[in-house]
């Protein structure tokens, strides 16, 4: 390793070989069918890997049981963290609590942050209070709190600790009382956590790809949703079955408009939304904010995903490098920049000068 070239390690969760390919179906022998959607594939680590070698010696750290031991054998310069961790509403923030304890800087977001985010809930509470449009909700802990729900029909329900789609379907949005209370029982008993339930959003869907820090964050091109193309009779939802089952690398959903056609006023107010949400909850470097309107089509915070997915292959839809290559970036560019954000933030020094020089 060069002296002045920081080492990078891809922190990444652990990659089943069940998570891809024609084996996004659900799996119903598992304990829960969607178990494996937020982990990386192999391809996804090796081409993270790949952009990163110019940059400086890069050592592979998986977010497994020994990773504290490994990280302290290696000691690298820095840490890119992409790992979603394994288990509890925590997982995101041991890598970075870890690599905090061990003085090793990282890439992304703080611990903090990343649990925040996670728990849908506390998210959603800290951009009330920071005036960031957002639906009203309540978490359901029991049936009995889905039965006694006073929020007006349809609602949405969902996990209230989970990313990548994960018990997100069709049967999620509930029109009825007698719907909610099926959907909030099977989730709480499938993932054992409690449940968002949210008023619906009907209007447009977008997601928008933040980077950089401070008064330096900028919003890449908007992405938005094109719901009549999903199979017909399927509601206007972003969930499993389009994220994983309908949207195939050998048959791709084109669902996706990017730089989403909008009118000008609308665009101001998605980026405004978007980044008051990363500001609220003190993003770093990067994340992905998913915005949807309300039937007033005033766009509203869903969540923030401070750990954007960053599939490599375009076939994938993959909305972070989707906009980036929006924006003129390559897939190696935008991961290169983000290792740059985050060093310029720890270091005030920029890590691809230093790799050129």
């Amino acid at each position: 390793m060069r002296p002045e070239a920081p080492a990078e390690s891809a922190g990444a969760s652990l990659a089943s070989p069940t998570a891809s390919g024609s084996s996004r179906a659900l799996r119903y022998d598992l304990p829960q069918p969607d178990l494996y959607a937020e982990w990386d594939e192999p391809a996804t680590i090796d081409a993270v890997e790949r952009a990163l070698r110019p940059l400086g010696e890069v050592i592979r750290l998986e977010a497994l049981a020994d990773f504290p031991e490994k990280l302290k054998a290696a000691r690298p310069d820095f840490v890119f963290n992409i790992a979603e961790g394994l288990y509890g509403p925590n997982r995101e923030a041991h890598v970075p609590a870890i690599c905090e304890f061990l003085g090793v800087p990282y890439s992304a977001s703080d611990p903090l942050c990343l649990g925040l985010a996670l728990h849908k809930g506390r998210a959603k509470e800290v951009l009330q209070y920071r005036g960031v449009p957002t639906a009203p909700f309540l978490m359901a802990r029991s049936v009995a709190d889905a039965r006694n729900c006073t929020l007006p029909f349809p609602l949405f329900a969902k996990p209230a600790f989970e990313g990548s789609g994960k018990g997100v379907s069709v049967k999620s949005l509930c029109a009825t009382r007698k719907e909610l209370v099926k959907q909030v029982d099977y989730l709480l008993s499938t993932y054992h956590e409690p449940v968002l339930v949210e008023t619906y959003l009907p209007g447009a869907e977008f997601t928008v790809a933040i980077m950089g820090n401070g008064k330096d964050a900028r919003c890449l091109p908007i992405v938005g949703m094109r719901f009549d193309e999903l199979p017909t009779g399927a509601p206007p939802i972003y969930g499993y079955e389009a994220k994983w089952i309908w949207d195939d690398p050998t048959d791709p959903l084109d669902i996706f408009e990017c730089p989403a056609r909008v009118p000008a006023r609308l665009a101001t107010q998605i980026r405004a939304a978007a980044l008051g949400a990363y500001h609220a909850l003190e993003c770093r470097d990067w994340c992905r904010v998913d915005i949807r309107c309300d039937a007033e089509g005033t766009p509203n915070v869903v969540e923030l995903n401070p750990l954007p997915g960053i599939l490599p292959d375009p076939r994938d839809n993959s909305c972070f490098p989707k906009a980036a290559r929006a924006a003129g970036m390559s897939y190696d560019e935008l991961l290169r920049t983000t290792a740059d954000i985050a060093w310029r933030r720890i270091s005030g020094r920029s890590l691809l000068a230093e790799a050129a020089a």
